[in-house]
């Protein structure tokens, strides 16, 4: 209770700063809506999935979802910012690439979908033109933008908004005193809306709650996702150990992302005895991070134990040549796809494959 009061209090002191960081994030945004500051548009369609909040709305898992949903049809490619990268300006994402080159989601996305074309550059605007001078059998037909609803500097053909079932942007407030990074307000700019990581117990009367707290205007559907967990995948596949269903293993919970609750709480699921081990998000797994983590996991008594970890941090795990090789048979991450509640999956599908098709068939006629 104690640690509660303090933390609004401290919420309650940063409210004068969230207010000037308000009013410059409204001023940014009038310059673009007057046209002072310029978008630019593309002649093909750019797909934008971003958030208001900082983090932790499940960005990478919808990527995916669009990926498994458009690549059979579509010559598809991902642009993202590449947060955390060592290097610099554009680099398209090869087979020699690690997530140090490219950050640790365009790494895990690539991964994933070796022949979707994966670009990162802080310039999206540059990063979209070195794409569509690639060759007729390689250029893309429809780009994926990551994490880009406040990179006003792309007009983007079509925009998803994301909001966390558990900390919806109608009840945030701005940063520092919040999560959020632009006004609420902002959330109009959308063409639709997705709620993810939403329970399964929900009534109606909680779909209709979210979607009147939202105030969405007519233009604007709204969608609920809730997260769908697979089963154990091994990091070192080439090493691992044979995993035995009716075996109670004890789990050293490995997490370095925003909010990692609901990722533990499958773990629980899973198994009676969990021991947690947090990192910030996008962590970059340090010598002595690896070394604490060996010590944890030799530490506990079971006989059958391992280390599960999510599928973000089991990217930067694998480019680790100083992990110790005794612990890799033991290492495993949690897979996660999204899914659609209210049996709206086909209508989703449906929206977005119209505006791709409509959006060709009009650039075609013009």
């Amino acid at each position: 209770m104690k640690w509660d009061n303090l933390i609004h209090k401290l919420r309650f002191l940063s409210l004068p700063m969230s207010c000037l960081y308000g009013m410059g994030v409204r001023f940014r945004n009038k310059f673009f809506d007057e046209g002072i500051l310029k978008g630019e548009s593309f002649d093909i369609p750019v797909i934008c999935v971003g958030n208001l909040a900082v983090g932790g709305t499940g960005k990478t898992p919808f990527i995916e979802y669009l990926i498994r949903l458009l690549k059979d049809k579509y010559r598809v490619a991902v642009v993202s910012r590449g947060y955390k990268r060592l290097s610099k300006g554009f680099v398209l994402a090869g087979k020699n690439h690690s997530y140090m080159d490219i950050g640790d989601e365009p790494f895990q996305i690539k991964h994933k979908f070796p022949e979707v074309a994966v670009a990162v550059d802080a310039n999206r605007c540059e990063a979209i033109r070195q794409l569509m001078l690639l060759p007729d059998e390689k250029r893309p037909e429809v780009i994926l933008l990551d994490d880009a609803f406040q990179h006003r500097y792309v007009k983007p053909s079509y925009s998803l908004l994301l909001t966390n079932y558990h900390r919806i942007y109608s009840h945030d407030c701005l940063i520092p005193a919040g999560r959020l990074r632009e006004p609420r307000s902002s959330a109009q700019r959308a063409d639709m809306v997705v709620v993810t990581k939403t329970p399964l117990a929900l009534k109606p009367i909680d779909y209709r709650i979210v979607e009147a707290d939202l105030h969405l205007r007519a233009h604007q559907p709204l969608f609920f996702t809730s997260i769908e967990y697979g089963k154990l995948q091994s990091v070192f596949p080439d090493k691992a150990i044979a995993l035995t269903e009716k075996v109670p293993y004890t789990i050293l919970a490995v997490s370095g992302i925003a909010f990692p609750a609901p990722f533990q709480e499958k773990l629980r699921e899973m198994s009676k005895t969990v021991h947690v081990l947090e990192f910030p998000d996008h962590h970059d797994f340090t010598e002595r991070d690896l070394c604490h983590i060996s010590k944890e996991f030799q530490s506990i008594q079971a006989k059958d134990k391992l280390i599960v970890m999510t599928e973000k941090d089991a990217a930067r795990l694998m480019a680790k040549q100083n992990l110790k090789e005794d612990m890799m048979p033991y290492c495993f991450y949690l897979p996660i796809q999204i899914a659609f509640l209210q049996k709206k999956q086909r209508e989703f599908d449906r929206i977005i494959c119209k505006h791709i098709d409509d959006f060709h068939r009009n650039t075609i006629n013009k």
